[in-house]
């Protein structure tokens, strides 16, 4: 994960709005991050992400797990579309689908996601109901290295919030949804710029070139 040229061929796995997608080309636009949106990839029809593909010019492909005939199957097409777009890293933003053994030999160590807690707490679903439920003062999100567990790969960044008293599952996840605009970003420029190195279960952020920021915790302001 060192030594690569810039910029960097992403590829986006989505299922839903792709809101974190957009944050993405968003950055991508500003020239603040130094990568390529090659296609995106959606398990479902309609999902907005692809959508948001087609308005900034990405390919935007809708593979059917349905008549794939089988997961595996499944799975070598999306990688079979991913190379055919020259995909260095995968991105997953909003895939509802666990990553199997197919994706997983086919961009081993090159795929990233983005969990709305700070793991290894709450992995899995409904994660704002967990965190409420268990009388957390803080919650985030992690950006983590995928492998074949949920929600278990190393951790490359993570940013936090508090947890108010007022809070509902929906605007606490609100709140989380600002701040994974802000860390999947900074975590794609991090593995663009070859500077992610993994070492057992944790990953090492190498120092970055002079006067860029090279923090791996995003941590904003409390709120008054």
């Amino acid at each position: 994960m060192s030594g690569r040229p810039l910029p960097l061929a992403a590829g986006v796995l989505a299922s839903g709005r792709g809101s974190n997608l957009q944050a993405i080309l968003d950055e991508i636009a500003a020239g603040r991050l130094d990568a390529a949106v090659r296609v995106v990839v959606a398990d479902v029809a309609d999902a907005f992400a692809l959508e948001r593909a087609r308005r900034a010019g990405v390919p935007a492909v809708f593979v059917d797990p349905k008549a794939a005939g089988g997961s595996a199957a499944y799975e070598q097409r999306v990688a079979s579309v991913l190379r055919e777009g020259g995909v260095e890293l995968v991105v997953l933003a909003g895939y509802m689908r666990i990553c199997g053994p197919t994706l997983l030999a086919a961009f081993p160590g090159r795929i990233l996601n983005i969990h709305p807690s700070l793991l290894p707490a709450f992995p899995g679903l409904h994660v704002q109901r967990q965190a409420l439920e268990h009388g957390a003062r803080f919650s985030g999100c992690t950006v983590h290295f995928v492998d074949d567990g949920v929600d278990t790969g190393p951790i490359v960044a993570q940013a936090v919030v508090p947890v108010l008293d007022a809070d509902t599952e929906d605007t606490l996840a609100a709140r989380i949804l600002r701040q994974e605009h802000r860390v999947y970003p900074h975590a794609i420029r991090l593995f663009a710029e070859g500077r992610l190195r993994l070492e057992g279960r944790r990953v090492l952020v190498d120092a970055p070139a002079p006067g860029a920021d090279g923090a791996a915790l995003i941590h904003p302001p409390l709120p008054a």
